[in-house]
């Protein structure tokens, strides 16, 4: 009787050991097309026996997805060349919607696929059967996203601008491509963040909007921008004074991670005064000089509080600083041209009226010429009025200027 039982533990240990593949995976084995083996997988995903077995199913339709974008792909290249050798006659006709919709399904198998692969099998040990022989091939499909995105731009169908620049981005640190060089995508990574953002924030997607403005921030080359949009989307919907609380404490975590970012400085600063938060402003701009006595939107943002404030001469005080650290800055310079008229207007003689009105009015000159169209600032009332003051009413100057005011 001892021997029949070990025999047939024998038996059940053999069979255990060497189980074939269920059903389940058998039949999405089967399959001849991605569509009929993804339909099968995701009713079945359960009564796959293991992980194993789960990065095999996975497996299959990164083959099937890229069988389709192979063939698009090997027609598209047959093209190219066909046109350089000038014989037209040859092209022939290939799908691209196809080629891009593989590319994106082979990607996200691919992962899925990886996923499961890098789990443990019932012993606890980790066997990649899969990531070698598909990061390669995949990494491939997963660049020509970039074009598809693009593409799908081009057409305005937005949702696919996000479906195959969001799949691109998404997958930038997936462990699948583990060894491979991400240097070819520096030059246009951020780029891609930035814009996929854009669209994101477009279709009110605003979890995906902020995940890939972040994205965009950790590039230097698109920096910039991105900061702005980030900046942006925390003050949208803003409709109540509690609203105002909730971003301004969202900017001072982002402030917190980007001090030395004017920008961000500028935004925060600008929300203390709306607020009326006056203390905080001034320890918001102490702190700052006291890290940095030459930062320059501290001086220009102390200079505006003081000229709020109707403190004109620390105003002029602060503004002059500002443009000793930036000369040609029109916002700190039209400033400094609007306190310097407001403080001859406080003056009791003609004769200091006069002196204060032709210094602003050398300070809003290089204001109008660093700034002739008026972007950044509106030098034309306060340089008006140094005309009105210095040469009278009658004066070509003048007139001019009362002409542009009228526009």
């Amino acid at each position: 009787m001892k021997k029949i039982m070990i025999a047939a533990m024998m038996l059940i240990g053999a069979s255990t050991a060497f189980a074939g593949d269920s059903d389940a995976l058998k039949a999405i084995l089967k399959a001849n097309d991605y569509a009929q083996a993804e339909s099968l997988l995701k009713s079945s995903l359960s009564q796959l026996a293991s992980n194993a077995e789960k990065a095999k199913a996975y497996n299959k339709l990164v083959e099937l997805a890229l069988k389709t974008y192979n063939v698009q792909k090997a027609t598209m290249a047959a093209n190219q060349t066909f046109e350089q050798l000038k014989q037209k006659d040859k092209v022939q006709p290939y799908d691209t919607v196809a080629f891009y919709n593989s590319a994106y399904n082979a990607l996200k198998a691919a992962v899925e696929c990886d996923k499961y692969d890098a789990m443990p099998n019932e012993k606890g040990k980790v066997k990649l059967n899969f990531r070698d022989g598909n990061k390669q091939r995949i990494w491939d499909a997963r660049t020509m996203l970039v074009n598809g995105g693009q593409r799908a731009a081009q057409l305005r169908q937005n949702e696919d601008v996000i479906k195959y620049w969001g799949a691109f981005l998404d997958t930038e640190d997936s462990p699948l491509f583990t060894g491979i060089s991400r240097e070819s995508e520096k030059s246009y990574f951020g780029q891609v963040a930035l814009f996929t953002s854009e669209y994101a924030d477009m279709l009110k997607k605003t979890d995906l909007a902020n995940k890939y403005i972040d994205m965009a921030l950790k590039d230097d080359s698109v920096k910039a921008e991105a900061t702005d949009m980030k900046i942006r989307y925390m003050q949208e919907g803003l409709t109540s004074r509690q609203d105002s609380i909730s971003c301004l404490e969202k900017l001072k975590d982002f402030y917190a991670t980007n001090s030395n970012n004017e920008v961000v400085f500028n935004s925060l600063a600008s929300f203390y005064s709306g607020l009326g938060m006056k203390d905080d402003m001034a320890k918001l701009i102490s702190d700052k000089l006291a890290q940095d006595p030459n930062y320059f939107a501290a001086w220009r943002a102390k200079g505006l509080a003081e000229l709020n404030a109707n403190k004109y001469d620390d105003a002029i005080t602060s503004f002059k600083k500002a443009i000793g650290v930036r000369s040609n800055d029109a916002l700190a310079l039209t400033y400094l041209g609007f306190s310097l008229n407001a403080k001859a207007a406080t003056l009791n003689t003609v004769a200091e009226q006069k002196q204060a009105y032709t210094e602003s009015l050398g300070y809003l000159q290089k204001a109008k010429e660093a700034d002739p169209d008026r972007r950044a600032a509106n030098w034309t009332y306060p340089l008006y009025q140094c005309y009105y003051a210095l040469y009278g009413a009658n004066d070509s100057r003048t007139k001019e200027l009362e002409s542009e005011l009228k526009h």
